[in-house]
C-alpha cells in the first residue's frame, strides 16, 4: 500500500500536556549531546596545555565520539524498534552518564580518547531513541513540525548554554569539570521518561538480522575513520573508505533481499527523504566546523576568557534557535523546495562574511554566527520533519537513526575534512621566525595551542613573533575553510531546490 507523505500523521489526533512535558524530557538527551559538543571545543585549548596532545589526538578526542556513534546508530535504531524505544533511551542514558565521569579523570590523552569513544556507544542509544519517540508522540503534523523545532533547537540551546557555563567551569575549575554536566542531566531524564513518554515499538519487527547489523558496522565505522585520516594523512585513509564502500555494498544488498530489513532500502528511492538527509550532512558539517575554528581563534589569537568566547557566541546561538520556530508556519504555507534553498543561502552568506571580511574582527565572527546559524537550524527544521514524515509509523526508528547518521558523519567531516584543511594550511603557512629553538619549533608546528604555548615559554621579541606568524597562518587557513563551508551550503541549496519539491509516494510496510 502507498501512502502520500503529506497523508502520513497529518490529521492524527492531537497530543495532549503529557506529550508536550515528554517533549520536555527528550530534549533533554540533546541538549545534553550538543553541550558536550560545543563545550569540548572550548575547553580544547585547556585540555590540549595539560594533556598535550599532537595534532591527530587533537582531532581524535572530538572525533572518537563521533566515530563510534556513527558506526552503530543503525543498529540502536532497530534495536530500539525492537525492545522498546524509551527501554533503549534509559539505557543510553545511565551508560552516558558514567562513561562522562571516566572522560572527566582522564590523565592522558589516550584516556580521553577512548572515554569519548564509549560516550558514543552509548550516545548511539540516545538520539535515533528521541526522534522515533517524537514521532509516536506527535501524530498531528502540526504539532510535530513544532515538536521538531522544538527538537532541533535545543541542539541550537545547548550551543547556547554550552560555551557560557563550559566558559564559568573552565575559569573557576579544572576541565574535567565540563564532562560531570551529564550527572544532573541524566538524573532528570531517569525521573520524567518513566512518567511522561509512553513505550513504543515496531508491533511485528521480525528476527533480528545478525548480518545485517554486523555489516551495518563494518560500513559505517571504516567510512568515518577513513575519511578523517585521509584529511588528516593522506591515502591512508582511502583503504578505511574502500572497506566502508564495500560493506555498504554488501550490506544495501542484504537489506533489499531480505524480508524483514533493518532499514526500509525503498526509502532512499523518495527524493524528499534523500534529499533532506544531503542538506542536514552539510548544515552540520558547515555549522560544526566554523565551530572548530572560531572557538579557537576567539581564545588564543583575540585573547578572549573561555567566559567570554562562549558569550560572544550566543547570539548567534539564541538566533538559531529561534529561527527554527520562525521557519515553521513558512515551511506549513510554502514549498519546502522554495524555504530551504533560501535559509541555506543565508546561511552561506554568513561564512562568505567570514572569509571575505577576515576573522581578526571579534564582531564580525558574531555577526556571522548570527547569519550563519541562523540559516542552516531554520533549513535543518524543515528538512528534519521530512525526513519523519516520510518513513512509515512502525519504521521510525530505523528512519531516525540514518537521519541522526548523517548528522554524526556531518559531526566528523566537519572537523576532520574541514579541520584537517585548516591544519594542513595552518602547518604550510606558518613561518617560524629566527631565534626559535627547534624543540619549540616543533610544538608551533602541531596546532596553535603548541605554537602558543611555544610562544609563551619563549616570551620577548621572539615570542612575540612566533605567536603573530601562528596567528596569521590560522587566519589564513580560516578563510579558505569558510569558503569552503560556504560551498558545501551552494550544494545543499541547489539539492534541496532540486529534490524537496517532487510529490511522489513511499512504500508503507
Amino acid at each position: 500500500m502507498s501512502l502520500s507523505t503529506d497523508a502520513i500523521a497529518t490529521d492524527g489526533p492531537r497530543a495532549g500536556w503529557r506529550a508536550w512535558a515528554a517533549l520536555i524530557v527528550l530534549m533533554l538527551p540533546v541538549l545534553l549531546v550538543s553541550m558536550d559538543n560545543t563545550i569540548l571545543n572550548f575547553a580544547l585549548p585547556a585540555i590540549a596545555r595539560e594533556l598535550e596532545p599532537t595534532s591527530a589526538e587533537q582531532l581524535w578526542i572530538i572525533d572518537a565520539y563521533s566515530l563510534m556513534l556513527a558506526g552503530l546508530l543503525v543498529t540502536a535504531g532497530s534495536f530500539g524498534d525492537r525492545i522498546g524505544r524509551r527501554k533503549m533511551l534509559l539505557f543510553g542514558a545511565v551508560g552516558f552518564m558514567f562513561v562522562s565521569i571516566a572522560a572527566a579523570f582522564a590523565p592522558t590523552a589516550e584516556w580521553l580518547i577512548a572515554a569519548r569513544a564509549a560516550m558514543g556507544v552509548f550516545g548511539a542509544t540516545l538520539m535515533p531513541s528521541t526522534m522515533s519517540l517524537l514521532r509516536s508522540t506527535f501524530r498531528h503534523r502540526g504539532q510535530r513540525r513544532i515538536a521538531i523545532a522544538a527538537w532541533s533547537g535545543a541542539f541550537a540551546a545547548g550551543g547556547a548554554l554550552g560555551p557560557v557555563v563550559g566558559g564559568f567551569l573552565i575559569e573557576h575549575f579544572p576541565w574535567q569539570s565540563v564532562f560531570l554536566l551529564a550527572v544532573p542531566m541524566v538524573a532528570l531524564m531517569l525521573i520524567g521518561a518513566p512518567i511522561f513518554i509512553v513505550e513504543s515499538r515496531d508491533p511485528n519487527p521480525g528476527p533480528i538480522d545478525g548480518w545485517g547489523i554486523l555489516l551495518s558496522m563494518l560500513a559505517l565505522a571504516p567510512l568515518a575513520y577513513g575519511i578523517k585520516e585521509l584529511a588528516v594523512t593522506g591515502w591512508p585513509g582511502a583503504i578505511g573508505i574502500v572497506a566502508g564502500l564495500v560493506f555498504g555494498w554488501l550490506f544495501v544488498r542484504r537489506q533489499l533481499r531480505i524480508p524483514h530489513p533493518m532499514l526500509d532500502m525503498a526509502l532512499f528511492r523518495r527524493r524528499k527523504f534523500s534529499g533532506s538527509l544531503a542538506v542536514n550532512l552539510c548544515c552540520v558539517m558547515a555549522y560544526i566546523g566554523f565551530l572548530y575554528f572560531v572557538s579557537q581563534h576567539l581564545q588564543m589569537i583575540a585573547g578572549l576568557s573561555p567566559m567570554e568566547a562562549g558569550l560572544a557566541l550566543i547570539p548567534g546561538a539564541v538566533c538559531s534557535i529561534v529561527a527554527g520556530f520562525v521557519v515553521t508556519p513558512f515551511a506549513s504555507r510554502f514549498s519546502a523546495a522554495i524555504v530551504v534553498p533560501i535559509c541555506l543561502a543565508i546561511g552561506a552568506a554568513g561564512l562568505v562574511l567570514v572569509a571575505f571580511a577576515g576573522a581578526g574582527d571579534v564582531w564580525m565572527l558574531v555577526v556571522a554566527f548570527v547569519v550563519m546559524g541562523g540559516g542552516a537550524a531554520a533549513a535543518q527544521t524543515v528538512s528534519g520533519e521530512l525526513i519523519i514524515s516520510s518513513a512509515p509509523a512502525h519504521r521510525a526508528g530505523a528512519a531516525s537513526a540514518i537521519s541522526e547518521t548523517a548528522y554524526e558523519f556531518g559531526a566528523v567531516l566537519g572537523t576532520s575534512i574541514l579541520g584537517g584543511i585548516l591544519t594542513a594550511w595552518y602547518r604550510t603557512a606558518l613561518v617560524i621566525p629566527e631565534g626559535v629553538p627547534q624543540n619549540l619549533a616543533g610544538h608551533a608546528r602541531e596546532t596553535l595551542a603548541g605554537a602558543m604555548n611555544a610562544a609563551e615559554q619563549l616570551g620577548g621579541t621572539a615570542g612575540g613573533a612566533l605567536a603573530e606568524a601562528a596567528a596569521a597562518a590560522f587566519d589564513g587557513g580560516i578563510t579558505v575553510t569558510s569558503l569552503i563551508g560556504a560551498a558545501l551550503l551552494v550544494i545543499a541549496c541547489v539539492v534541496s531546490a532540486t529534490t524537496l519539491g517532487s510529490s511522489r509516494t513511499v512504500a508503507s510496510r
